[in-house]
């Protein structure tokens, strides 16, 4: 019996709400280090964290590129053919433990040298090197917390899922006061708080054992390459779009150190802090979206999944306008929030850029929402190439051409552009994909 339309959209709502929250919850504890470190660590700081940033980005990529294409895999085959997947978590698991460690263990032997690459000077590696070293050590905790989250979600228990990272937030909120202003730990107390983020969501995870409807088994095996290849393949969209956060930061960080020193790499880190709060809630979306869309498209209806992808883009529509017009409204207070030290250079270039840079936000979310609705389908090569194209290609290409051409302003507005081009070939793919899948 197919699943009316009304009940789909109910049940898609009910996913983008819970997912908007938890998504969110993951990234506002960085927006919370930064407030905080603005604060202990000025402009400097600010500027120090963004050049550390990129490295936090990869942890999460890689743990999105098993744990979206995992879950996937888990939402196909679950239904009809259970006996596929029974080990699949378990091995998925144990994969990111040990590369998570391997990284953390190679990040920390090198990490002048990482922070070079990175684009720390002689101001500045003083204050990111023990932060950065620290963050390093959470590698196998970001990556398999990501993986738990994807799993128990499309394990059709998105509550959990919310109640854990918000709550991970939260304990964050408290232990970045407690260390930094009370042990005056300064930014080593932001990353050891940053740390507990997915050791605290993990630990409110194990709860998913008491779940009535549970379906998920953990049971631990080693996995084949195969399988990871089979995995990386479904969520290497998602790792792409994640990373292409970092790989901006970079890019960004590079050329606004070469326009307008340390001053607007830091305006930049609040303008990049804020896109991962953004990008979050638009995520929340599309993960909301996808297992639905997974689910009909493995029972072949359809219907449901056109109705579940497009309430999907008509909500991200509705959101990037509530955000867009906040931030150009409430720009000032924005940038001051993070401006403890006054600096009138920092201000003046963040409010500038905000409306300038933001544009992006009509595009970027639709995106996120075209991308994991095509994985959802199965047609994760056309979503592979939107992900090179938003951040690599086009991104990076333009970073540099603009900022030639037009100083600071070229640098800002090369993100809508990139977002623009993007979003204007994903609704191609994509209403190209759904009309292949009705002629079969």
């Amino acid at each position: 019996m197919q699943t009316s339309t009304a009940k789909i959209k109910r049940e898609v709502g009910q996913y983008i709400i819970r997912n908007i929250l938890a998504s969110s919850g993951l990234s506002l504890y960085v927006l919370v280090d930064t407030v905080f470190i603005a604060v202990a660590g000025g402009t400097l700081g600010l500027a120090a964290l963004n050049i550390s940033l990129p490295m936090f980005n990869f942890f999460n990529s890689l743990g999105l590129l098993f744990g979206i294409g995992g879950s996937t895999i888990y939402s196909i085959h679950k239904i009809n053919e259970p006996n596929k997947v029974t080990t699949l978590f378990g091995k998925l698991l144990l994969f990111c433990l040990g590369l998570g460690s391997l990284l953390a263990l190679l990040l920390n032997i090198f990490p002048t040298q990482v922070l070079t690459l990175l684009g720390a000077d002689q101001q500045t590696m003083g204050v990111a090197l023990g932060y950065f070293r620290i963050i390093a050590l959470g590698a196998p905790f970001f990556m398999c917390n990501y993986v738990c989250v994807n799993f128990i979600r499309n394990d059709g228990n998105p509550q959990l899922t919310m109640i854990a990272t918000l709550t991970a937030t939260l304990v964050v909120v408290f232990l970045d006061w407690l260390l930094i202003f009370v042990f005056q730990l300064h930014m080593i107390g932001a990353a050891i708080a940053t740390i507990f983020s997915p050791l605290t969501s993990m630990a409110i995870l194990t709860f998913h054992r008491k779940y009535p409807k549970r379906q998920l088994q953990l049971k631990f095996a080693l996995p084949e390459l195969k399988l990871l290849k089979q995995a990386a393949s479904l969520g290497i969209p998602s790792f792409l779009t994640e990373m292409s956060t970092g790989v901006s930061i970079f890019a960004f960080n590079w050329v606004l150190l070469k326009l307008s020193g340390n001053a607007a790499v830091a305006a930049y880190g609040v303008i990049a802090n804020i896109t991962l709060v953004v990008l979050a809630l638009s995520n929340g979306i599309a993960l909301g979206v996808q297992p639905i869309a997974s689910r009909e498209y493995g029972k072949r209806d359809l219907n449901n999944v056109k109705t579940a992808i497009r309430l999907g883009l008509q909500v991200a529509l509705g959101l990037s306008c509530v955000l867009y017009f906040s931030l150009v409204f409430f720009k000032t207070p924005i940038v001051s929030v993070f401006n403890h030290d006054h600096s009138a250079q920092l201000a003046q270039i963040a409010t500038h850029a905000l409306p300038l840079y933001f544009i992006s936000v009509f595009f970027a979310s639709q995106n996120l929402v075209i991308m994991l609705s095509l994985v959802a389908i199965e047609k994760a090569k056309s979503a592979f190439t939107l992900s090179l194209l938003r951040g690599y290609f086009i991104l990076i290409s333009a970073v540099f051409i603009f900022a030639t051409l037009f100083g600071l302003n070229g640098v800002w507005l090369s993100v809508p552009f990139t977002e623009a081009c993007v979003c204007a070939l994903g609704l191609y793919f994509l209403t190209n994909a759904l009309k292949n899948i009705n002629q079969r």
